[in-house]
């Protein structure tokens, strides 16, 4: 049960500060009703409506999400916060249908389904022609099914590439690059044939079917079994799909590029983009992000600096790069790239921002393994012999970035560690080396396999 708690604030009788109780593993604050000292009826009438919507979320956080998204189907920054919510809930969200999904947000089967009103490019007069189409005569067999079946005067050629990037078509064909180059041929096949409708004359098989057999009816009917195909072509690469799909979605939704990683980024980074304001100005910071755009800013001394939009999976957040930074890493900072980033937290204006002091691409980033069994790992003269190497091999301490990651191998287990940053290293190779030559079982490994870049 929810309880609204209500008190007198300012001593006047007449305004009232209204909270919630912790219930359901959610708290709601209502902090704008004291600070902007509401009279009592406007407080009641907020306490209310915060009654209600946390009770939907409660018992129905399905639809209560899919609501919530739809009603802030327009602002990208919030849906993408409602949608790590949704997956913090455990709500999986299906990416678009062009055979399941409606308008808005739906709820179903446990998932919420984007809605075709949310995909940019495709208007309301599409989405009724499609939602029409579908309705009358059923679901979509093929592309050229669904473009012989709409009307392509309200289905234009631009929102039916829309439709294939963002993966509305892939439970009928998951080669999107194949769609698209059929898309040349079935558009204008499409077309030819509705004119042909339209003037009353129809084609060979459309007089065929005119009603001599059951067989003849149904080729008229799968007509669009007989329409032209591009050559067949490879799928477009796995990051490109995802690159298309945010731009027409404004986020990720069937996949995202950093879920590849969600394994190894722990031993990196201990925490996330949305834990920044948690942390404190004086340490040293790493997180492994999306780099979703690159505002480049000149300071009044005529120097080059950036503000950054970055993500990861949990939310997104702003780093900036003062301009000697960026004079050495400028060439990095390219949009829709993996990064892994080092920096530290600066609060300013009520804000949060992370000062990015390095980076590198994830594709290049190297951990030093060190393996060891468990008469090493209990044996303080050899952890000691440990720390000497990897100390001396940390060289600038404002330089030493790669991460030593320890393994301890017992019989019936295998624990991955990593070593305080006071133990990274500068280089890799001479530090494997210098290990080698002590006696230590020691090897360079990628962040990432080739697999999944």
């Amino acid at each position: 049960m929810v309880k609204i708690v209500t008190r007198k604030y300012l001593g006047n009788e007449n305004v009232y500060d209204i909270g919630l109780e912790r219930d359901h593993n959610f708290v709601i604050k209502n902090s704008l009703i004291a600070s902007n000292c509401f009279n009592k009826s406007h407080s009641t009438a907020y306490g209310y409506v915060t009654y209600q919507t946390a009770y939907l979320k409660a018992n129905y956080p399905l639809e209560y999400m899919a609501a919530l998204l739809t009603a802030n189907s327009g602002d990208t920054d919030k849906v993408q916060r409602y949608i790590t919510n949704c997956t913090n809930m455990g709500i999986p969200i299906d990416p678009p249908d062009i055979n399941r999904s409606g308008v808005d947000f739906t709820p179903t089967a446990g998932k919420i389904l984007f809605g075709f009103s949310a995909v940019r490019n495709v208007g309301q007069n599409a989405i009724a022609c499609i939602l029409s189409a579908r309705n009358e005569t059923g679901e979509f067999k093929s592309l050229a099914d669904f473009c012989d079946r709409v009307d392509l005067r309200a289905v234009n050629r631009r929102t039916l590439e829309s439709l294939i990037y963002c993966g509305a078509f892939d439970k009928l064909e998951p080669n999107r690059q194949q769609l698209i180059n059929d898309l040349e041929l079935v558009y204008d096949w499409a077309q030819s044939r509705a004119k042909d409708r339209a003037s009353g004359q129809g084609n060979l098989f459309d007089l065929l079917g005119g009603g001599f057999s059951s067989a003849n009816n149904k080729r008229a009917n799968n007509a669009f079994e007989i329409a032209p195909k591009a050559k067949p072509v490879m799928d477009f690469p796995p990051q490109e799909k995802l690159r298309m799909e945010k731009e027409l979605l404004g986020f990720y939704v069937s996949d995202h590029p950093l879920k590849s990683l969600r394994q190894i980024v722990p031993l990196l980074t201990p925490i996330n983009l949305s834990q920044l304001g948690e942390q404190r100005e004086d340490i040293k910071l790493c997180a492994v992000v999306m780099l979703n755009g690159v505002k480049k800013v000149v300071t009044k001394k005529g120097d080059s600096m950036a503000i950054l939009q970055i993500e990861d999976l949990t939310t997104q957040s702003e780093a900036v790069v003062f301009p000697k930074t960026y004079e050495r890493i400028s060439s990095l900072l390219q949009v829709d790239t993996r990064l892994i980033i080092w920096g530290k937290v600066d609060r300013r204006d009520e804000q949060t921002q992370f000062i990015l002091e390095d980076a590198e691409p994830v594709e290049t980033v190297q951990m030093v393994m060190v393996e060891l069994n468990p008469q090493q790992a209990g044996n303080i003269e050899e952890l000691h012999r440990l720390k000497t190497i990897l100390q001396e091999q940390s060289g600038d301490k404002e330089k030493a970035k790669m991460p030593i990651i320890g393994i301890v191998q017992t019989e019936n287990s295998r624990k991955l560690v990593r070593l305080g940053w006071q133990f990274c290293v500068q280089d890799s190779r001479i530090t494997v080396q210098a290990l080698q030559n002590a006696r230590f079982s020691a090897h360079i490994k990628p962040l990432i396999s080739s697999q999944s870049q």
